[in-house]
């Protein structure tokens, strides 16, 4: 059984549309009977299944991305990462991150409906953008790795969600300027602060801002590609 109250790895996709024209952002509403931030307007996310780190991606996670990723971190976890926010895209809007290809490897049963589709996951298009501890007291907690998504690299209609789970309704593209009329997670907030600042800009950032809540202090912390400081 899965220990509610460790930290787990998890991973979000914030997808972008209409970058230079009117910006919009992927989000959902999570149920009102949910455990983790109940009604909360969110993007697509989860935590890392152990399977995961074993899904081969036609197209890897993009340098710096995975030096950063690599920043107090164990060892292989970027892979596992990058996956994950492909999966949880799938699972909660079913929309496709990935190229038309056949799986050579064993599906597992989390991918099966994706991999029905005709499609492998690519990642190389992913930004990872920021990452953020769930402060200590919560009824889950999650080492949330967010990552940046541009619509165009979708297979098949944006708008389509007639193959996503129940996890997430009210479904839709929010114009990022109306964004923060919704109720979301403080969190959430802050990283639309970072969207706003990369809407034009399809490379990976330099750093990656962390905001590192543990039971000691919270701390604002960047990942630059080199070690954190002790």
């Amino acid at each position: 059984m899965t220990d509610k109250s460790a930290i787990r790895n998890a991973a979000t996709l914030i997808v972008l549309r209409d970058r230079h024209s009117d910006p919009r952002i992927l989000m959902g509403q999570r149920g009102a009977k949910a455990a983790f931030m109940p009604n909360k307007f969110v993007f697509p996310g989860g935590a890392v299944d152990a399977a995961d780190a074993d899904v081969p991606l036609a197209a890897a996670l993009s340098e710096p991305c995975i030096s950063r990723l690599a920043e107090d971190a164990q060892d292989g976890l970027a892979h596992a990462l990058g996956v994950a926010a492909i999966r949880e895209l799938w699972e909660e809007t079913g929309l496709i991150l990935g190229k038309p290809g056949d799986w050579t490897t064993t599906v597992p049963a989390d991918w099966q409906g994706f991999a029905a589709t005709g499609h492998v996951p690519i990642a190389s298009g992913l930004q990872f953008v920021f990452r953020a501890l769930t402060p200590p007291g919560r009824p889950r907690r999650f080492d949330a790795r967010f990552f940046l998504a541009d619509a165009d690299d979708l297979a098949g209609d944006p708008d389509d969600f007639s193959a996503a789970s129940d996890e997430l309704s009210h479904l839709q593209w929010v114009a990022l300027r109306e964004a923060r009329s919704f109720d979301m997670p403080f969190i959430t907030e802050v990283v639309l602060a970072e969207i706003e600042a990369r809407v034009c800009d399809r490379n990976p950032p330099k750093s990656v801002p962390f905001f590192k809540n543990n039971d000691e202090e919270s701390l604002f912390l960047r990942l630059r590609g080199h070690p954190m400081p002790s």
